[in-house]
């Protein structure tokens, strides 16, 4: 069987369950008062004022080219589209107007909302006619720094993943001739395309590389793990900074999420394809044809995790339920009689193994993630009522 809602994750101190073949490891004993004060007195000597080369090494499998944690550095541009603040400010009017939907009632921004952690806040998204989505709907923060984009990857770039939206017939359901008409209608885009790029006409793929640009601008860095990077030693409580030694080491996260940006921005399968069920999701396979790429998802950026929940590519779990799941050494699927010499059954990571965490422990955990989470910043949308088409 396989666990399909958090709720029915067995917590760290409960039995094992039969959600994975795999033999599940107890939570380890739980520390004294005294023993934990000891404890974080010895983690804070190895990681405050320390360059992140001269922490711990952490743990990690044969085989991962991995990378410290670090600050967050601005993604390149690509050479052909150039970032410039006219380009930027051209892409967040068009990130929030509705008119490039083919309703001209969806915006980019209607998934990916800035008071929404970038995201939507919804186990999947709605879209075009207000149809349900299979996936849940990604924040954008990091997506700059990514070199493939959706949960499969299909898309190369952000410019190819905003045209990849907008022609959607599911999503934005739009097409070159309705976007392009509707802009040239209106002065004010006349004037901003002219502007972010002189001489070259309005046409859809200059719509996507002004969404790119601006989807670049939305960049991390203000996290309190930020802070205690610069040097702010109190910038993380106790449990967030033995959380913080617990994701580098003992609970194995670095195998994935490593780096400045927390992801290895590659595919991996966390047993959660729910194969040959109703909620079905083949992943990566749709995308390369690969046997072994059924049920792989790309690892998400867990910058700003705090504001984007739910979380995984379905949306049905909350944080508590993946770190649960995780101790667990996620779910494992088991072939029926009839999959026996199925070759697309999927195969879980081997990156992924009971853990044994206590309680205590999944709560350091947490309060280290949600360290990640970029304080609010209100953002305004432009205002597109003054821009309206006229002959």
């Amino acid at each position: 069987m396989i666990c399909l809602v958090s709720s029915q994750v067995p917590g760290p101190d409960e039995p094992a369950g039969q959600t994975s073949a795999e033999k599940r490891l107890p939570p380890r004993p739980v520390q004294s008062r005294e023993e934990r004060q000891e404890r974080i007195g010895k983690v804070r000597s190895l990681y405050d004022g320390r360059s992140a080369k001269d922490w711990p090494k952490p743990v990690i499998d044969d085989g991962v080219r991995w990378q410290e944690l670090g600050l967050p550095t601005p993604p390149a541009d690509p050479p052909g589209n150039p970032s410039s603040p006219e380009k930027v400010d051209l892409g967040k009017a068009l990130f929030f107007d509705p008119r490039l939907s083919g309703t001209g009632q969806m915006a980019c921004a209607s998934c990916h909302d800035p008071d929404l952690g970038w995201a939507d806040g919804r186990s999947t998204s709605f879209g075009h006619s207000r149809q349900a989505l299979k996936r849940n709907a990604p924040g954008i923060m990091s997506a700059g720094a990514s070199q493939a984009l959706f949960w499969d990857g299909r898309a190369e770039s952000l410019e190819k993943q905003a045209v990849a939206v907008l022609s959607n017939p599911s999503e934005m359901r739009s097409s070159p001739e309705l976007v392009e008409s509707r802009l040239k209608a209106v002065p004010e885009y006349r004037k901003a395309f002219e502007a972010a790029f002189p001489g070259r006409p309005i046409e859809l793929a200059r719509v996507a590389e002004a969404i790119a640009a601006f989807e670049r601008s939305v960049k991390p860095g203000r996290s309190r793990f930020d802070a205690y990077l610069k040097g702010n030693t109190k910038a993380l409580s106790d449990e967030a900074v033995l959380g913080l030694d617990l994701f580098r080491r003992d609970a194995r996260c670095m195998n994935c999420h490593y780096g400045p940006y927390f992801s290895d921005f590659e595919f991996h399968n966390l047993g959660l394809s729910y194969y040959g069920r109703s909620l079905e999701d083949l992943g990566r396979y749709r995308v390369s044809g690969k046997a072994e790429d059924v049920g792989r998802f790309r690892t998400p950026s867990l910058r700003n995790i705090g504001n984007t929940a739910p979380y995984m590519h379905n949306g049905l779990f909350e944080l508590e339920g993946v770190l649960n799941m995780y101790n667990a050494g996620m779910a494992t699927l088991r072939r029926k009689p009839d999959q026996k010499d199925d070759p697309l059954f999927p195969t879980k990571s081997r990156h992924l193994k009971s853990l044994g965490l206590n309680r205590q422990d999944l709560t350091d955990l947490q309060a280290f993630l949600l360290s990640l989470t970029e304080p609010k910043l209100r953002v305004r949308p432009p205002d597109l009522a003054t821009m309206q088409a006229r002959p």
